[in-house]
């Protein structure tokens, strides 16, 4: 069963069933404190749990010339129907060990009663019952559906109770709070459904009769009520009620009617008469109403009026969750057939579809053709010149609801132009499955042959305003487009630069070669190596970002000089003394990983720098294997005095040259260590990859066929495991 039919039944249920709810649970909240209230009252003997029945018949019989019966509530209060000594008739309160009398038992509260008949019937007498039945079982459902929801969100029901992501003020604590009061949920909805079905008929109570054989019946030896057996072994606090005989004739008896069973005891010998259990459903009948009204305890009738008040909150959290998913609907003013932009969406409860319409919306202020849709939408789109994807992961790394069908509709239905495509993938770093389904699909579009790759995926932890404006500020760089207050979404904080001092710098003979540039940092800035340096050549708010190597206490970047290039020429054109304006982003998905075994580094070109800093910092006693790739020997010269510094560091270094000797590429020097790497994967081994998207692509294929030839697994699975990390331009 799919996660979205346990949704759908969840919603369903309580659409239907809310106004019901919502009155049973005030009502609810009104009549827990009735055993509340009950319990400030005087009425209850210190002594009470250490009494027996004989001790108490003997006192009551000092107090009072004539006894009815002897009632024992749920609350421990003693009540006596009987005269007393001074004449006076009635029903009073006592207290056992004494048999003083500590006032008259008084009608039930007027309010207290009409609310109970609210609660149970709506006035509507068995009608109402059978509604209120409905409800309590609808209550029940919507608490086990709610659990089912819990665990797919988890991942597993041993992380029932872990870390939850909070996704906004009502979700996040309609599932805090639904799992803490999950079980009194339960109780009440379980106790309620019982208790309706005994009330309309439908479970019956088995009517008590005694059979005592009058014939047989005794008259010695004669014995004190003080010192009858039963009475001494039977404690008060198993009594429900005791039925004093009429008369002193051997044919009328006593009745005691406990928690589990009824007995008639012979008034002048002690003597067992007869012995009824009750049935099944009235000990169930016994134990939902204790459960359901919270009469034997205080503490749990607060928690009785905790749980409602907390239903009345998930009605409200869920109302407002429910809201904003409907609020999330597609409104599009171009056709999918008539949209150069198109926009889809994987989101499970509705939040990614915010970041999306963000986008569409400034495409079209920007007088763009946009066309935004589920996953589950994908055909061909004839005009389509970008493809935008915007995808979050549910469950074990599954596809959310609505993105169920994209990966089969993908294949059938290929563009039939080249089409530029990037995929932003939305999760949480506290799962471990991170962002799996985003890898996926952005493997699966790579692999298509009308795909071309405009940005390399770009993760959004939390939902975080600040990863997501990163990747819009680069895709709207590489679309031309300038965004202009895209949405509250997108706002950034204002950008607080640092400054850095240029202290060495390589020549670059013509253009398309690369250059290194050292920087030393200005004041006090953590950072380290895999981390993003970005500038603002224009000074405006076109932004370039270079992944940085840390050597020493300096910032070492690899920049390609390319003819027109406004953030590498910026950078060329810098002297030696002179001071740049810019901003280190943390960029902790691409930081090494010091804590695993085997690391493999994948890089060609420029994507080098960062290595260069991660071997400076972390190379000693690793088990680090290099695969770089250049056009040639002389595209490697700069970099070649430093891996020689640390080729001790290195278990092993590859080289590829692409228009040199042997003309290989990266690709081709992995194939030659295929089982090696599939083995360090599986090991817990991690692969880091910085260079060009071509790059990127043609690994990522390769990885992907030798992962499923050697392990039977997607790369996704690796990637979502953090065990393939990219920083690919």
């Amino acid at each position: 069963m799919t996660i979205s039919i346990w949704r759908y039944s969840h919603l369903a249920l309580a659409v239907s069933s809310f106004l019901f709810i919502t009155l049973a649970s005030v009502t609810g909240i009104i009549l827990s404190f009735k055993p509340i209230t009950e319990k400030t009252q005087s009425y209850r003997s210190k002594d009470f749990d250490k009494l027996t029945v004989a001790e108490v018949i003997s006192q009551l019989k000092k107090s009072y010339i004539d006894i009815g019966e002897v009632t024992i509530y749920s609350n421990q209060f003693v009540a006596v129907n009987g005269t007393d000594l001074h004449d006076q008739s009635g029903n009073f309160y006592v207290d056992p060990a004494t048999g003083k009398s500590l006032g008259k038992v008084g009608k039930e509260n007027a309010f207290f009663q009409w609310v109970t008949t609210l609660h149970r019937s709506l006035f509507l007498h068995e009608t109402g019952r059978i509604f209120i039945g409905l409800t309590a079982f609808f209550l029940f459902l919507i608490a086990t559906s709610g659990t089912i929801l819990i665990i797919q969100r988890q991942r597993s029901f041993k992380k029932f109770f872990g870390k939850i992501v909070k996704d906004g003020f009502a979700q996040y604590y309609h599932v805090v709070l639904g799992r803490l009061m999950l079980i009194p949920i339960i109780i009440i909805s379980i106790s309620g459904t019982f208790l309706s079905l005994q009330r309309i008929g439908i479970i019956k109570e088995q009517k008590i009769t005694h059979k005592v054989d009058f014939d047989a019946l005794k008259t010695v030896p004669k014995r004190m009520v003080s010192d009858f057996k039963v009475f001494k072994n039977i404690p008060l606090s198993q009594i429900q009620s005791i039925e004093f005989p009429f008369s002193e004739d051997v044919e009328d008896y006593f009745t005691l009617k406990l928690n589990d069973q009824e007995i008639t005891v012979n008034q002048i010998t002690g003597e067992i008469l007869t012995t009824q259990p009750y049935s099944n459903a009235t000990l169930l009948n016994n134990l939902s109403l204790d459960l359901h009204t919270g009469r034997a305890s205080a503490v749990w009738a607060i928690m009785l009026a905790i749980a409602s008040a907390n239903i009345l909150f998930f009605i409200y959290s869920g109302f407002v969750i429910w809201w904003k998913r409907s609020s999330g609907r597609i409104k599009n003013k171009y056709q999918s057939d008539q949209a150069a932009f198109i926009i889809l969406v994987g989101s499970e409860n509705g939040t990614t579809f915010r970041f999306a319409r963000a986008i569409h919306e400034q495409l079209l202020k920007n007088g763009k053709t946009s066309y935004i849709a589920e996953l589950n939408d994908y055909k061909i789109f004839p005009k389509a010149k970008q493809l935008l994807v915007f995808t979050s992961t549910y469950g074990q790394g599954e596809s959310p609801a609505n993105a169920k069908k994209f990966i089969s509709l993908l294949e059938k239905n290929p563009q039939n132009h080249s089409v530029d495509f990037a995929v932003v993938a939305f999760g949480a770093h506290a799962y471990p499955d991170f962002c799996k389904f985003g890898y996926e699909v952005n493997n699966l579009i790579a692999h298509q042959a009308w795909a071309k790759p405009l940005l390399e995926i770009h993760t959004v932890n939390d939902r975080s305003p600040e990863d997501f404006n990163r990747w819009a500020t680069l895709w709207a760089q590489h679309s031309g487009l300038q965004l202009n207050s895209i949405s509250k979404l997108l706002e950034a904080k204002p950008i607080k630069k640092q400054q850095f001092e240029v202290v060495g710098k390589t020549v670059s003979t013509h253009i398309e070669t690369s250059f290194i540039i050292r920087l030393k940092v200005k004041g006090r800035k953590r950072f380290t190596s895999g981390d993003l340096l970005a500038i603002y050549p224009a000074n405006d708010h076109r932004e370039r970002q270079y992944s940085i190597g840390k050597i020493g206490k300096d910032i070492q970047l690899s920049v390609k000089l390319h003819g027109g290039g406004i953030g590498s020429g910026f950078l060329y054109n810098m002297e030696i003394g002179q001071v740049l304006k810019a901003v280190i982003i943390r960029n902790e998905h691409f930081h090494f990983p010091e804590k695993v075994k085997t690391v493999i580094m994948v890089s060609n070109g420029t994507g080098i720098a960062p290595f260069l800093g991660m071997l400076n910092q972390y190379g000693e006693g690793r088990n680090i294997h290099f695969y770089c790739g250049f056009k040639d020997s002389a595209s490697f010269a700069i970099y070649e005095n430093a891996l020689q510094t640390d080729l001790p560091k290195l278990t092993k270094l590859n080289i590829a040259y692409s228009r040199a000797g042997e003309k290989q590429y990266v690709k081709d020097l992995l194939a030659k260590d295929a089982t090696f790497i599939c083995e360090a994967l599986n090991d817990g081994g991690v692969l880091m990859l910085c260079g060009s998207l071509a790059m990127q692509n043609d690994v990522i294929d390769w990885l992907e066929n030798a992962c499923q030839q050697f392990s039977k697994q997607s790369i996704s699975f690796y990637q979502s495991r953090g065990q393939v990390l990219m920083d690919c331009y």
